[in-house]
């Protein structure tokens, strides 16, 4: 198995982050690249649609209100991965008004290599942060 993770630290209080990314659904409110998400079975499940049409469809396994989290799975991905489990994470920072946004996951690579699985997602993660960023700064 292989896992990959990526942080930010923000400087908005945990609250506000939670807000803007700890809705199931809320994916297309800070991620450019996925343009659409569509809930079902409850909340549970969400179909997203990345920037080049393709398909994700992905099971919500966990969800603390509280420690703002969420856990997730992939049910049906254009990834060379099987087995993926996916958290993220809001976490108060000492200093007042911060906060640590962290995206981790664990994955079996099926037609790719550990490292070029790690890259895959070790990017998503990087790129979907750095534009959690921006979508911060502009709130």
């Amino acid at each position: 198995m292989a896992r990959t993770s990526h942080h930010i630290d923000v400087p908005h209080t945990p609250e506000h982050v939670w807000r803007l990314i700890g809705g199931f659904g809320s994916l297309p409110d800070w991620l450019p690249y996925i343009p659409g998400s569509t809930l079902g079975e409850g909340g549970r499940v969400r179909t997203l649609t990345n920037a080049d049409g393709d398909t994700i469809v992905e099971r919500l396994t966990a969800f603390d209100e509280a420690a703002r989290t969420y856990t997730y799975t992939i049910l049906q991905a254009p990834f060379p991965v099987t087995d993926y489990l996916s958290t993220l994470t809001v976490h108060p920072l000492p200093e007042a008004g911060t906060a640590r946004v962290e995206w981790s996951g664990t994955f079996t690579p099926a037609d790719a290599t550990d490292e070029e699985a790690v890259a895959l997602f070790h990017g998503i993660y990087t790129e979907g942060l750095a534009a959690l960023e921006r979508t911060l700064r502009g709130a």
